[in-house]
């Protein structure tokens, strides 16, 4: 589909509004190329006076042999080279002829049609179809049918009131024609149903001859077509009928501000609705199981501090107490893919859970430390995060104990900081901690740190996720910050 920047390159002096007018023409044109049996080429002035033209979009049809194997947008013409173009465009009025295709010199059947808007030309739509197709033996019904409706929309192209203005339909969930199609008369009474439509209506249960009824007759409670003549634009909608869900596309057609009635495209979707109830359903039960597990690590959190406090030994409480805080960045991960229905967790919103857990946790009036989260990595893979999670609560938990000792003498209204930063570009994933606080020796080399915290950041962070840890003083200011960097892993 041609953009409005694509519209805007090729150079045309049309306003905005003109350029939408041809966008949400484009938007339907894969239903105008079906019903024409044709290729569509859409023509967009490049001069004040309409001699010179830039083909702007180009569709094949679905329906029907193409005329054309290459792309022809981006070519430029002029009234020589398109003469039928160009006298549409300037009578304002269908023009119908045979023209030589370039660089075959093909003869081909072409039909331009003006596109007005607000009573102004901005562009013609030029319908090409092989001669071939246009001079053989007399079409079947399906074929006049499809062409007549066809006819019918070009008229309102030619006269503004096609496309649709305010009335916006994602053309990507609607059916097309070779779905089905009902035509329906200004009383909403079937006049035509293609065999695709009447296979779709059988399998809602609608058994017999359709003609000459409606819609609701047949026992389809949604008066989409109704409502589409009376506010003049297209209407969707989803009926489910024995067991068998159809999705429903009512067009108007207007003539001279005068409903004339319509067209129904129609599809069967069950298959689609089957396998959305079944994503909701897995998606659910994925959550579901992210709850328990959440719960069950609260349990063993529950139960480590139970043991704890059995404990006599100082060394091994610290070490349940930090279990239990291992468990709990873990936990925390768990939540936030209990409320998510993808596998991909927000990192920031994990580090701010993990900076006011340890905030609340180890923080007081007397030990002001204050943690505050900037930038953004976007959502990460969960396995990632909960890696990362474990990383930055060792991470802050260190800050706090080194950088910010109880023996550090409080100078009055100084508050410690501890800041979380997060970044990602094409390759990287970056999360540092950075604090206020003593920091760390210059000659300080963490390669040789054994503690059990340095060993978990260090084995998550570059044996396990394949990144880098640099740790260090900082040069802007007291204290010290650690760099965590991983590379983003390609699915």
């Amino acid at each position: 589909m041609a953009t409005l920047a694509e519209l805007t390159r090729i150079g045309t002096d049309l306003s905005q509004q003109q350029l939408m007018h041809l966008q949400r023409l484009v938007a339907w044109w894969g239903i105008l190329a079906d019903l024409s049996f044709s290729d569509l080429l859409l023509f967009v002035p490049t001069d004040e006076v309409g001699t010179e033209f830039a083909i702007a979009g180009q569709i094949r049809p679905t329906t029907g042999q193409t005329l054309y194997r290459d792309d022809h947008v981006g070519l430029r013409v002029d009234d020589i080279d398109r003469p039928l173009v160009a006298r549409a465009f300037a009578l304002g009025e269908v023009v119908e002829g045979e023209v030589p295709i370039k660089p075959t010199n093909r003869r081909a059947r072409v039909m331009c049609i003006p596109i007005a808007h607000d009573g102004i030309v901005i562009g013609v739509l030029s319908r090409e179809l092989v001669p071939d197709f246009a001079e053989r033996r007399d079409p079947g019904e399906l074929e006049r049918t499809y062409l007549q409706t066809f006819h019918q929309l070009a008229r309102m192209i030619a006269s503004g009131a096609f496309p649709f203005v305010g009335h916006d339909v994602d053309m990507d969930e609607v059916p097309r024609v070779g779905d089905g199609l009902l035509v329906v008369d200004r009383e909403a009474r079937i006049q035509y149903a293609s065999p695709n439509a009447l296979s779709t209506l059988h399998r809602v249960g609608v058994v017999g001859n359709v003609a000459g009824r409606r819609l609701g007759d047949l026992g389809i409670e949604q008066p989409v077509m109704r409502q589409a003549m009376k506010s003049f634009g297209p209407i969707t909608a989803e009926v489910e009928r024995n067991d068998t869900a159809v999705q429903l596309l009512a067009v108007p057609l207007i003539d001279r501000e005068i409903s004339r009635g319509g067209v129904v495209l129609l599809r069967d979707i069950t298959e689609l609705r089957v396998r959305d109830r079944l994503l909701v359903s897995k998606d659910a039960t994925i959550r579901e199981i992210h709850h328990r597990v959440k719960n069950n690590l609260q349990t063993i959190s529950s139960l480590l501090r139970v043991q704890g406090r059995r404990l006599e030994s100082v060394e091994a409480k610290l070490a349940i107490d930090e279990s239990v805080r291992r468990i709990r960045a873990i936990a925390l991960v768990h939540e936030t893919l209990a409320s998510e229905s993808s596998d991909d967790v927000s990192l920031a919103e994990v580090a701010n859970m993990l900076a006011r857990t340890v905030q609340d946790s180890f923080t007081s009036p007397e030990r002001p430390i204050r943690f505050e989260v900037h930038g953004d990595a976007g959502l990460v893979p969960s396995d990632v995060v909960t890696r990362l999670a474990v990383v930055l609560n060792e991470l802050l938990q260190n800050t706090v104990d080194h950088a910010f000792p109880d023996d550090l003498p409080l100078v009055e209204g100084r508050v410690g900081l501890v800041e979380i930063l997060l970044s990602r570009d094409t390759e990287h994933i970056r999360m540092m901690v950075r604090d206020n606080g003593v920091g760390v020796p210059d000659d300080f080399d963490s390669s040789s740190q054994g503690g059990l915290g340095v060993s978990i950041i260090r084995a998550l962070a570059t044996s396990e996720l394949g990144g880098e840890i640099v740790m260090r003083r900082r040069t802007d200011s007291a204290g010290s910050e650690v760099l965590v960097e991983v590379p983003l892993l390609d699915d």
